[in-house]
């Protein structure tokens, strides 16, 4: 399988992107946040690991191996504002499984971004790469991740307790998942009128 998007991808409010060398102070405006690395793996980045970061990004655009990932700029389509970025990664060739990710600025929370952004490539996923099952993990105390993940129409399927040291304490985690069959049945659609009643 090789999966290389036709960018941009589009959505109703949103245009998911590759990245690009213009976007590094865009990135470290949210990146270099404590709130916003509170439940990321890495601590606040400086400008200099935003720029290294926007470099690799410029070359994970397709899926070709197991281990790949795409990761795109969202930017909004009425103003250009870019507002985050979102994640998909091949996990498993023979399990056809994928996982999803989001890290977006807290200044555009509330707004739907997120989840319009992520059941893109929910579809991307399931329509374009033919993955059976597509997961995603977060912090327990993450209370905004896991709703998102809701919204999707994903299901809670582990909470780990205290399974790993994370900065200094033991670490919590859900996850969630969601099958292409269950994915077709209920339609990206709700996913997207649950974006679009937030926006409202």
């Amino acid at each position: 399988m090789s999966i290389r998007p036709d960018y941009p991808l589009n959505t109703a409010r949103l245009v998911l992107r590759p990245f690009s060398r213009g976007d590094v102070d865009a990135v470290y405006d949210y990146r270099s946040r404590e709130d916003v690395a509170r439940y990321l793996f890495d601590p606040p980045l400086s400008r200099d690991e935003c720029a290294l970061a926007i470099q690799q990004r410029t070359t994970q655009l397709a899926l070709e191996a197991e281990g790949d990932r795409i990761i795109l700029a969202v930017e909004t389509r009425d103003d250009q504002s870019l507002v985050g970025e979102v994640s998909l990664i091949w996990r498993s060739v023979e399990a056809r499984q994928g996982e999803l990710g989001w890290i977006f600025h807290p200044d555009h929370h509330g707004r739907g971004y997120a989840t319009e952004a992520a059941a893109e490539l929910l579809r991307l996923g399931f329509e374009d790469a033919d993955l059976h099952r597509i997961y995603a993990r977060c912090d327990a105390r993450n209370d905004g991740s896991w709703r998102l993940m809701e919204r999707l129409g994903m299901r809670r399927e582990a909470h780990f307790r205290e399974h790993a040291l994370f900065k200094g304490g033991w670490d919590e985690e859900f996850y969630y998942a969601i099958l292409r069959a269950e994915w077709v049945s209920q339609g990206v659609s709700g996913a997207l009128r649950a974006a679009r009643s937030q926006s409202s």
